[in-house]
């Protein structure tokens, strides 16, 4: 089963992503770009060219599992942090990214969080 939760690890991967790529695609560019542990359970996603088509590759003890989304209307948001390269988002971030709310004017307010 597929399924997210603030236990995992997200990882944007910024430049546009082939949506044709299947599981085999995809973890290259994991194993090639975002250079992180592909077995792990983190999740990694991928956004295509014109933004309106995403998907979330997870490892998930058994086999890969992909979640493929395909917006009929707007775009997705692509931080601009991730422009060149990947970033680690938070699982609050996914969840706003994936229901198009706009990043940057979300205004977080002071929660309590533990010291690394």
């Amino acid at each position: 089963m597929l399924s997210f939760s603030s236990k995992q690890r997200y990882f944007l991967y910024g430049p546009p992503t082939d949506m044709r790529k299947g599981f085999a695609g995809l973890s290259g560019l994991v194993r090639q770009h975002i250079k992180h542990e592909l077995f792990s359970g983190d999740v990694f996603i991928f956004i295509n060219r014109r933004r309106d088509r995403i998907k979330l590759l997870m490892w998930d003890a058994t086999g890969f599992a992909l979640y493929y989304k395909q917006l009929e209307r707007g775009t997705f948001e692509v931080p601009q942090a991730a422009q060149g390269g990947t970033v680690e988002l938070d699982w609050p971030s996914l969840a706003m990214l994936l229901e198009g709310i706009e990043l940057k004017s979300a205004k977080r307010r002071k929660r309590y969080s533990r010291a690394a």
